[in-house]
């Protein structure tokens, strides 16, 4: 569905096509890794989700050429990179990427990303905000965390990621 009236970023569509070929594999152990770093961070993060940590959560960004499924279990908890969403997950939000990180990191207001039609979701809307308010409750700066295995380069990636969030930064 296209985005026309968006003020949100977007991956640049040279970039996208540029990935398109690219493999998912070397993407698993970074977000592995991600993902266990929020939970030694953050420890019960999940268990906040009460019934719904058995819930899969598709997110689309639908300016890049591959997905994410979390699957934000108790035990074992995992992110994987798909080129497509599976049909059985309980909630799918599809948007672009920059949307998206400012949507769990707090920078973007998620009903006004909502009713800008810049978000796009399907499925347990209870589920999704139990995951929002997990991650509100819990102060998680996915940024931040994604980006603390830079060492001297994290504070300029940083820099990066928020002017990227700031609306329409590549358009």
């Amino acid at each position: 569905m296209p985005l026309s009236n968006s003020t949100i970023s977007k991956v640049p569509p040279l970039l996208a096509m540029a990935m398109r070929p690219l493999p998912l594999l070397p993407l698993q152990p970074p977000l592995a890794l991600l993902l266990d770093s929020v939970r030694r961070r953050h420890p019960g993060i999940f268990e906040r989700l009460g019934a719904h940590a058995g819930k899969r959560f598709g997110l689309r960004p639908t300016d890049l050429p591959f997905a994410f499924v979390l699957e934000p279990r108790l035990v074992r908890p995992r992110v994987l990179a798909v080129r497509h969403l599976p049909a059985d997950l309980d909630v799918r939000v599809s948007g672009p990427l920059a949307g998206l990180v400012g949507l769990v990191s707090g920078e973007l207001d998620g009903d006004a990303l909502f009713f800008s039609r810049d978000l796009h979701v399907e499925g347990d809307i209870e589920a999704l905000l139990a995951l929002r308010n997990a991650i509100d409750d819990a102060q998680i700066d996915l940024v931040g965390e994604a980006l603390s295995g830079l060492g001297p380069f994290k504070i300029p990636a940083e820099r990066f990621v928020q002017n990227w969030l700031r609306p329409a930064a590549w358009n």
